[in-house]
């Protein structure tokens, strides 16, 4: 498949002047609705892959190739422009390089690597560690060499602002900038003040993750160069939600007539893009 267009829809986003929210997806009928529903752009997690490939909790037990074919699937079934958590690569610089390589295949349109260092190891504290900004570096020169599409937008991440703070995450996102990355992934940032300090000491676009309520303003945000911040994870937890109830209720004798919150034949046909199916079927195979 041609992945360019989306590719510079994506890069569209990051060299605007405003802050959007993407659509969190986990599969292809996410992918199709938040498109339907006007997303700019799609985000798929490594904690969302988690849950929904393995039904494990975000603990990097993810396989690059289960989390690349998910990618692909998700990409195979419409035109979202899609960005990617790639967590730390699955490795070391090497892994970092070789997963690039994958997700670009794949046809991501941006992907961010982050510098927490994963798995945790044995007898390491509750509290996440980070790697050196050196080995930081070096996985992000990986990431950018393994890149062929220039369209490919590479994010390097940090979590540092919880863990060593502000000063150090200043200094991560400096040596990312000039390492080359095209944007800067601030997780957790809480205040304002933050989001400032980060902006002020670099020119590339900033991305949030787990922002306060106190950042939740995109005309704040567009004006500060965040161009895309992530609300979190919800769909997935609401569609957990509801399929315990369904099957909970189904287990204690309700109907299936009497079943609230179903999808409608119309949204499950939206869904399925049923009606390019019943166009093929016509075109090839005479029905």
């Amino acid at each position: 498949m041609h992945w360019g267009n989306r590719r510079e829809r994506f890069r569209a986003v990051l060299e605007g002047s405003r802050c959007v929210y993407p659509a969190s997806v986990y599969d292809p009928m996410t992918a199709r609705l938040a498109a339907d529903l006007g997303y700019e752009i799609g985000m798929f997690s490594g904690s969302v892959a988690s849950l929904t490939i393995l039904g494990a909790p975000d603990l990097v037990v993810l396989t690059l190739s289960e989390f690349v074919a998910q990618a692909l699937r998700i990409n195979r079934a419409g035109d979202l422009p899609l960005m990617v958590d790639a967590d730390h690569g699955y490795g070391n610089a090497l892994n970092v390089k070789r997963t690039v390589e994958e997700l670009e295949t794949a046809g991501v349109c941006g992907l961010s690597i982050e510098d927490t260092a994963l798995p945790p190891v044995f007898g390491s504290p509750e509290k996440p560690q980070l790697l050196s900004i050196e080995e930081g570096v070096g996985k992000m020169r990986a990431a950018l060499a393994g890149r062929q599409d220039k369209r490919l937008v590479i994010v390097g991440r940090s979590a540092s602002m919880g863990i060593t703070g502000l000063a150090d995450t200043i200094a991560r996102a400096r040596a990312y900038e000039a390492a080359g990355v095209d944007a800067f992934f601030v997780a957790g940032a809480k205040t304002r003040a933050e989001v400032e300090a980060v902006a002020g000491a670099i020119k590339i676009p900033l991305v949030l993750g787990g922002p306060s309520a106190e950042l939740l303003d995109l005309d704040y945000l567009g004006a500060q160069r965040v161009r895309i911040c992530i609300q979190g994870h919800l769909p997935v937890a609401a569609a957990l939600r509801a399929a315990y109830e369904t099957l909970k209720a189904l287990r204690e004798g309700v109907k299936p007539k009497d079943i609230a919150g179903v999808a409608s034949p119309e949204l499950m046909k939206q869904a399925t893009r049923a009606s390019d199916y019943r166009r093929w079927l016509k075109e090839f195979l005479g029905g």
